[in-house]
């Protein structure tokens, strides 16, 4: 209890779900790396911060989309709001000579609010800036990529990037959160005169 009180300042964030699947028209047998990207006052307490999905084929009866079904399941604590949480995810597949090419970045905030949620993430590549480059690239088989797919979630390497989007991802989310409401963070969908109900332990629906 000392403890506690002397930090009534932490709250948590649970966030289960699956990268369900992905819609890519021009490609087939696809894999999905994800990871998280957050704040410096945040951190993962459970569960994994990256994975790697098995590779996916599109089927025939689900309208040629690929279903990857692979679990998210990580728990994060904070102190503060600020950073919270982006769902990074980048697909790759085989090109023309079997080499693992990436055919799409993507991001997306972790939901605010606790309960379900399912989120489609526009996947993008970066395009080559200029004609050699486009061409040894069409040489190599190599298409450009970050070295680090976290830039996708800064926002800050894309403006000097130029993309061309290619793709979606969805992602189903379970978001529940603890001891938000004692730091006054609302987190309902009607505004900043709303208040979580004060019900004691975890939210996993949105308060009226």
């Amino acid at each position: 209890a000392v403890m506690a009180a002397s930090n009534p300042s932490v709250f948590l964030l649970t966030v289960n779900g699956h990268i369900e699947g992905a819609n890519f028209p021009e490609y087939d047998n696809l894999y999905c790396k994800y990871c998280f990207v957050y704040g410096h006052d945040w951190a993962p307490t459970t569960g994994l911060e990256e994975g790697i999905t098995q590779i996916a084929s599109k089927s025939s009866q689900a309208s040629h989309r690929l279903i990857w079904n692979f679990p998210l399941a990580t728990t994060f604590k904070s102190t503060n709001p600020s950073g919270w949480p982006q769902l990074v995810v980048s697909v790759y597949g085989p090109d023309v000579f079997g080499n693992d090419v990436v055919r799409g970045y993507g991001a997306t905030h972790i939901p605010f609010t606790p309960g379900q949620h399912t989120k489609t993430i526009p996947m993008f590549v970066p395009e080559p800036t200029w004609r050699l480059q486009k061409f040894t690239g069409w040489l190599t088989g190599r298409r450009p990529e970050y070295t680090d797919p976290k830039v996708v979630a800064q926002g800050e390497g894309r403006e000097v990037t130029r993309v061309r989007s290619q793709g979606f991802v969805s992602v189903s989310f379970l978001i529940m959160t603890k001891d938000m409401k004692k730091m006054d963070y609302d987190t309902g969908p009607s505004g900043p005169a709303n208040k979580p109900s004060a019900t004691s332990g975890w939210s996993t629906e949105e308060q009226p």
